[in-house]
């Protein structure tokens, strides 16, 4: 894939844009969390990357679904019920507390009754959204480039994925941390979490960590232009001193996790390879350090190439 694809976008350039974002993120994601059934390691909360931007997908409602995207290629966020109706809410530089109003509002007037635990989770402060004026920042060029980002990362992630065959997530979006991340489970339980999450229930990570796992994604941060990283929970004796690659991939004793910088894969001569052997290389250092049974968990994606 050329290198043209991966769009550069500094994070230092975006900040204001991308911390309102995450905020309007928040309050959909939680509007999701309030009508799907739980599913293991929250799984039913996530957005997914789309062809315009993030969607939640279809979300129960009473007998029947509706769903939300936020399209950034026309800077809405849309609103569509199974009853035929619609609504819009602007993406435009406008507090979040405006943007709750809006977004709840629109909820009503599609008829869909819902509340939601109106302050996000997982920052430091975290503000009630009817009460955040503080961020109120959108830079629609931004907010684009960012989502081309995920275009790239979800491609690259989505094909990582299918070659294994235990227990994964979908490649997904979570709005706590604002992370794009796909997670693989070796079918073990594991210690509870000790939690620790800014505004966030211990008990919200004792979930989400309940088994074995390595996960991988892509968040804006970690790096000039955001960061591919991996990890392992819990993390095995060895996992950190693994040989990686590419050779410019570290493993960070603050986040404890394995870090590639996303502006050393847009430069790199193909940023697909890099970000795949990034992401094979550091789920071995789990599966390896941590005694997966990976003739199990692994299968050849192509293996049924020759019928399809």
């Amino acid at each position: 894939m050329s290198r043209t694809m991966w769009p550069q976008l500094r994070v230092a350039d975006w900040t204001e844009t991308r911390d309102t974002l995450h905020m309007w993120t928040q309050i959909v994601g939680k509007i999701r969390l309030a009508h799907a059934p739980l599913v293991n390691h929250w799984w039913q909360v996530t957005l997914y990357v789309s062809p315009r931007g993030l969607t939640t997908s279809a979300i129960p409602y009473r007998a029947g679904v509706f769903d939300i995207e936020f399209d950034l290629l026309d800077h809405l966020l849309r609103m569509r019920s199974s009853n035929g109706t619609h609504r819009t809410v602007a993406l435009e530089p406008k507090p979040v507390a405006d943007f709750y109003r809006e977004t709840m509002q629109a909820l009503g007037d599609l008829g869909i009754e819902t509340r939601i635990q109106a302050h996000p989770n997982e920052v430091d402060p975290a503000i009630p959204f009817s009460e955040d004026r503080q961020h109120a920042s959108y830079d629609p060029n931004a907010a684009q480039l960012f989502w081309r980002q995920l275009l790239q990362a979800n491609r690259v992630l989505g094909e990582f994925r299918s070659h294994f065959v235990g227990k994964v997530s979908p490649v997904h979006f979570f709005w706590g941390a604002m992370d794009l991340a796909c997670t693989r489970f070796s079918g073990r339980t594991a210690p509870s979490h000790p939690g620790g999450a800014p505004n966030c229930g211990d008990w919200v990570m004792v979930e989400g960590y309940s088994r074995e796992l390595s996960s991988c994604g892509f968040w804006p941060g970690g790096g000039e232009e955001g960061a591919f990283y991996s990890y392992a929970y819990p993390e095995p004796h060895g996992f950190a001193d693994h040989p990686i690659s590419p050779a410019d991939a570290f493993y960070s004793p603050d986040l404890a996790q394995f870090l590639l910088p996303y502006e050393l894969v847009r430069t790199a001569a193909d940023p697909d390879r890099a970000v795949a052997d990034f992401l094979h290389a550091t789920y071995e250092a789990a599966a390896e350090h941590g005694d997966w049974d990976r003739a199990a968990l692994e299968e050849d994606p192509n293996r049924w190439q020759e019928h399809r």
